[in-house]
């Protein structure tokens, strides 16, 4: 350990910065700083030097240029232990700089907002506090260096107990905090203008992953795997706030997200219930209760122990539809005090508060790299559909259609979907053959399937699986086509009399 005895703060946030201040005052530490974090800490009472009583140079170019200056990386980078060093310091006369606290220019907030311009991101692109933070981390056994308003307290409490020092240990972790800092920092400013100018749909040329790490979870899919959540805060699942229940798991998580997914796919009303990132059922109807019920009604047995999502907040009805049966986590936008007080009887239920927004791009990692995509916003536009044989899908098994469409792209390939009007009925999943995928869903209705829709989320290869559905009664079929026996498939659904619609969309989901 060794004495602090200068610290050089400049700040953006100056939450905390003052009570810091004074305990470095109260330390004999002497404080420098800079523009209107110096002007803070006198109206606070903090006796400060301007940084350009250190340089010798005033702050120009509208605060561009204040910290850029030998007087300030030599203090900072200086070898405290290295004789030829601390020669040229005294040479120069620099002074050593014991403590940096800096955080960034706001960058990412400024670059979230809609009205944001091209200027305004450019000006907010910190230049100084990057150079000077990583000139601390570098040189950390001799420099101690503070990014966030949240070490303040802790990095006080110990130089109280030490007299004035912290430990290397204590600065090794700031240190890699501030690597940490300045390398999102960069890649949020690199993300945000590869963006300008770029067509919309264009990928990017560097994957860059900047999440920090919201919280560790107990494992990962199985014990013996450990897992973390990354993510930014408010967006999405990954954003989401927990209001009640057990800690969440990693396959809480996948699943909470599939089921806020679909249920997103809809205008009314919706409910989906999720088992392994499947839906066992689904629903869209004129209000929350019904939609669960009728989502339930799938498969009530699959049901159990599922995780729910809903487009609109959970009130006292749903609520109370809801602990009639073991759930294991729910999404929703909000919960009524009402449905609040009810789903609390059931205190191991995750409740989380979602709120809309989420990454643009999918990313999988594979062995040795990464997968990226769009995701999968395609939509039906019935008027872009085309019926394909003799028989017109009704008005009735047109809203069925276009519902089933909708659950079967959130249905891991191959897909099949059974429904009626915003119902589903019978769920194929992941089968290595569709015509498995739709005996299977057959299989697991409990619902009566005479007069249902099917929903395929690729091309049926051959007749065989349109046959099988409709042997349950199945009267209208929606897929993409696309299959060299497309001609063989559409002659058999005219045969037995059903409606084809081909969509030209497909909805693998791997």
């Amino acid at each position: 350990m060794h004495r602090i005895r200068r610290v050089l703060i400049s700040v953006t946030d100056k939450r905390g910065v003052a009570e810091l201040a004074r305990g470095l005052h109260a330390l004999y530490f002497e404080i420098v700083s800079t523009g209107g974090t110096a002007r803070l800490l006198r109206e606070e009472g903090v006796p400060v030097r301007d940084v350009s009583d250190l340089t010798g140079f005033p702050e120009m170019l509208d605060g561009r240029v204040k910290t850029l200056h030998p007087r300030i990386a030599g203090g900072l980078l200086a070898v405290r232990g290295n004789a030829g060093h601390m020669r040229s310091l005294e040479e120069h006369g620099i002074g050593c700089i014991d403590m940096l606290v800096v955080n960034l220019y706001p960058f990412e907030d400024v670059a979230a907002r809609p009205d944001a311009t091209f200027d305004d991101l450019i000006e907010n692109i910190d230049i100084g506090g990057p150079t000077m933070i990583r000139a601390a981390a570098k040189n950390f056994q001799d420099v101690a260096v503070l990014v966030s308003p949240d070490d303040y307290a802790d990095v006080l409490a110990e130089m109280d107990r030490n007299g004035g020092e912290l430990s290397r240990d204590t600065k090794w972790k700031l240190a890699r905090k501030a690597f940490r800092t300045t390398a999102g920092y960069d890649a949020a400013i690199s993300a945000r203008l590869e963006g300008i100018g770029a067509p919309a749909e264009a990928l990017p040329e560097v994957l860059r992953v900047n999440a920090p790490k919201v919280m560790d979870l107990r494992y990962g899919e199985n014990p013996h795997q450990a897992a973390a959540l990354y993510g930014e805060p408010g967006a999405g699942v990954a954003g989401a706030r927990q209001l009640q229940g057990k800690e969440l798991s990693y396959n809480n998580l996948v699943d909470l997200d599939a089921a806020w997914q679909l249920v997103n796919e809809f205008a009314s009303p919706a409910a989906a219930i999720i088992k392994h990132t499947n839906p066992c059922g689904a629903s869209e109807q004129p209000s929350l209760p019904q939609a669960y019920r009728k989502a339930q009604e799938c498969d009530p047995v699959s049901a159990y122990g599922g995780v729910i999502g809903f487009n609109r907040a959970v009130d006292a009805e749903t609520a109370a539809e809801i602990v009639k049966t073991f759930i294991e986590a729910i999404a929703a936008p909000d919960y009524s005090p009402e449905a609040l007080a009810l789903l609390a009887a059931r205190k191991n239920l995750r409740l989380m508060r979602v709120a809309p927004g989420g990454g643009k791009l999918v990313v999988k990692s594979i062995s040795g790299g990464y997968l990226a995509q769009t995701a999968d916003q395609g939509r039906l536009d019935r008027a872009h559909a085309v019926v394909k044989t003799r028989r017109a899908p009704t008005e009735e098994e047109w809203t069925a259609l276009e519902f089933a469409w909708k659950v079967a792209k959130h249905v891991k390939s191959n897909a099949i979907v059974f429904a009626r009007p915003g119902q589903t009925v019978g769920v194929g999943a992941g089968q290595m053959s569709r015509v498995d995928s739709v005996k299977i869903g057959a299989m697991k209705a409990v619902l009566p399937l005479e007069g249902t829709v099917v929903a395929s989320d690729a091309f049926f290869p051959f007749a065989d699986g349109l046959e099988e559905a409709c042997k349950h009664g199945a009267t209208a079929f929606i897929q993409p086509g696309g299959s060299v026996r497309d001609a063989e498939v559409i002659a058999a659904a005219d045969r037995l009399g059903v409606a084809m619609v081909f969509t030209g969309m497909r909805h693998f989901r791997h």
